[in-house]
Formats: structure tokens, sequence, C-alpha cells
């Protein structure tokens, strides 16, 4: 009767093996909250293929995806300083030189002369990762010897604005540059020199007060937040609850603050068809 007993098998432990995915390859969409793989951003200029949202991008995915090759950096050598000795939670003289150290030479915004499209521009980039893109005496510095660039050169002048405002490290200095680069640009529009201005995420405070509203053409991209006050400051400040997509770009251009709202990936054309538009001979414009 041996087949009717049951042979007991001692039991061998087997590990389970489990796969890791490393990490960096995906990325949450802020808007439509989808994983998205990485990789995948990089043949959307970094616009989430689901929904459309336009993730922040860097000063050098800015100048490759709308400048033709061999552009110039221009005012390299200018460096933010600490004029009224800032000391708060963190000194600001010690933030600037950890910024400095970890490769952020040129401040909040990188001034550049070459070509878009076969037309001489001088383009003004604006960058989120130093302090924000708040604009200090360097940065307005910088936007008006652009601007005087631009009008010595007849080359067209841009600026990619993203920023959270004026650099409140600076104080009163930081306000001053609004009047500056606004009195630069002023000079360009009275010499017929076309300036163009293109809108991100986040364009607030001092900067969309001032030269990001001052374009000729004012372009902006997808849903990008625009405006000088926080939703919530103005809400409290009125009394009133504001409407769905207050101070996004699509609202923007239905009440006419901006001219265009372009996605990334049509950007550079766009600006090339206008420059072409712009440039052309006044003879030839009337014809």
């Amino acid at each position: 009767m041996s087949w009717f007993i049951k042979k007991r098998q001692q039991k061998i432990a087997v590990e389970e093996k489990t796969v890791r995915v490393p990490e960096g390859l995906w990325i949450k969409c802020e808007a439509c909250r989808e994983l998205i793989y990485r990789a995948e951003l990089v043949n959307t200029h970094n616009v989430c293929p689901k929904c459309g949202y336009h993730f922040r991008i860097g000063v050098g995915e800015r100048l490759a995806a709308l400048m033709d090759p061999g552009f110039q950096e221009l005012f390299s050598t200018l460096r933010s300083s600490d004029p009224l000795h800032f000391v708060a939670a963190k000194s600001y003289a010690e933030q600037l030189k950890k910024l400095d150290a970890a490769g952020s030479d040129h401040d909040a915004v990188l001034v550049v002369e070459g070509t878009l499209k076969g037309h001489p521009v001088v383009l003004a980039v604006m960058d989120w990762d130093f302090l924000a893109a708040s604009m200090g005496c360097v940065v307005g510095e910088k936007l008006k010897l652009g601007a005087e660039r631009a009008l010595e050169s007849r080359a067209s002048y841009i600026i990619i604005s993203c920023s959270g405002g004026a650099r409140m490290q600076e104080g009163t200095l930081s306000l001053m540059q609004m009047a500056k680069v606004s009195a630069a640009l002023a000079r360009l529009d009275l010499a017929g020199v076309p300036y163009l201005s293109i809108l991100t995420d986040p364009t607030t405070g001092g900067v969309s007060a001032s030269h990001a509203m001052l374009g000729d053409l004012n372009i902006a991209e997808p849903k990008a937040l625009i405006g000088f006050a926080g939703p919530r400051v103005i809400e409290q400040t009125i009394k009133q609850t504001l409407p769905d997509g207050f101070q996004r770009s699509e609202f923007l251009l239905e009440h006419g603050m901006v001219d265009k709202v372009v996605p990334r990936d049509k950007l550079r054309d766009f600006v090339g068809l206008s420059l072409d538009w712009m440039t052309q001979p006044v003879a030839e414009a009337h014809d």
C-alpha cells in the first residue's frame, strides 16, 4: 500500500526576483498627473504627450530650440553683488557664491547674439534656476545692454521671460531695473527695431509689469501663469472669486493682453514667420 502514502518533499526556499526600475526614468505630469517616460519628453520639447502641459526647461534647451547654430554669448563678465548687505534666513552673498560655484555664471539671464531662421537677433533668456529668475541689477543691466546691442546692429530683440519678479535682496535697486529696461525698449520702438516678448510659466511681479508686456508682439506658451500679484492676493483684495483660468495665457489672449499663444514645438517657426513680416522693407509691406 505504499502508493497510498504521500511522501513529504522538502520545500526549497526560492528567492523572488524583483526588477528595480532605475530612478529618474519616469516623471509625473503636474497637470494630468499621468506618468511619462522621460525619454519621450525629448521628442516633444518637454511637453506632456497626454495633456499638452509645458514643463519648464533650461536656458540651454531654449537656445537649442530657437537659435541657429553659431550664436555667441554677450556680457558674460557681469556678476551680481550684495549692494545692500542683505541678511535674512540665508545670506544673499552666500547664495550667490553657491550658485556661481555650481556653474550658474550668467546670473538669472543669458544674452546671446546670432540668427534665428536667418534673421539677425539678440536673444535674452531668463533662467528660473537662478533665484527664480528674479530681476536684480545685473539682470536689468544685461537686458538694457541687449537692447542697446540690438539697436546698434539693427537686429531684432527677443526676451524670453520666466520670473518670480523683482529680487527682494536688492530692494529699491531691483525695482529701478523696470524703468531702465523699459526706457531702452522705448528707444528700440522709436528706431523701428522689432522687439518680441515671449512669456513662459511663470511670468510674474515686476517682470510682467515691465518688459514682458511691452513687445511689438507678445507671445505666450500655453497655460503659462502671467500676472503681477498672485490670484490669492487679488481675491483677498477685491473680495471676489476669480474666473476659471484667470492669469493663464488663454485668458490673457481672450482679453487682449497677449497677441498669440503658441505651443513650444511651433515657436521657432512662428517667430521666424513673424520676423519675416516685421523686417520686410516698408514699400514691400504696403504692396
